[in-house]
């Protein structure tokens, strides 16, 4: 099995947790969908959330596979994260199978993230930390593994040298012909992709 095969499966198991050690499970990769084609058509179905049955994210939703779940409504749940970066990371995972944030409708992505001030306040009392990452690993070349849409919330304290590239000097944007012809080409996209609705927002800066 090659290396980067063992590291997907490594970081599929992580996400799983049994609530009772006597009821813990072996995990095939197979239970996961493991490419972006795995998205299925992202809608309702008879008003009920669509759910996939090879997904494990779907899995745990259903009650079908074990996990610390420390939140739950309608539309999205939160779960531990029992490969840890830090104590108390947990995934905030919407209820409706997208494969990534792109693919997911604006009004689920705003309900899920809706609950973060909610639920990031309970953990950093809990924790005893005082700040937090949002990370969303969207597309596998980011390092998304469960093409499943969800968010780390990964709480901080100082000096955790948490991320290696946190020590690394930021360029600062030059600004020359370059970065003004990089903005101009993404709000042109904007403007004429598919979140038309959302163009309006950029007032002059479209131009037909």
């Amino acid at each position: 099995m090659e290396a980067s095969q063992r590291r997907r499966i490594a970081v599929l198991c992580s996400h799983l947790c049994a609530n009772n050690p006597q009821n813990s499970q072996i995990v095939d990769s197979s239970n996961c969908s493991s490419s972006e084609s795995s998205n299925d058509e992202n809608t309702l179905v008879d008003g009920k959330v669509k759910l996939k049955k090879d997904c494990i994210f779907c899995q745990i939703i259903e009650g079908q596979s074990p996990a610390f779940k420390l939140y739950e409504d309608d539309v999205c749940l939160c779960i531990l994260d029992t490969n840890p970066l830090s104590r108390g990371h947990c995934l905030l995972i919407p209820k409706l199978h997208c494969c990534s944030l792109d693919k997911t409708p604006p009004s689920v992505i705003a309900a899920t993230c809706s609950k973060i001030p909610f639920i990031s306040n309970a953990i950093k009392k809990v924790t005893g930390c005082d700040s937090f990452n949002l990370l969303v690993n969207n597309g596998a070349a980011s390092g998304q593994v469960i093409f499943h849409t969800h968010i780390h919330i990964i709480p901080r304290k100082p000096r955790d040298r948490l991320w290696a590239s946190e020590s690394l000097r930021r360029l600062s944007l030059k600004l020359d012909h370059e970065a003004s012809q990089l903005a101009e080409s993404i709000r042109a996209e904007l403007c004429h992709g598919d979140g038309k609705d959302e163009a309006s927002n950029l007032g002059g800066n479209c131009r037909e």
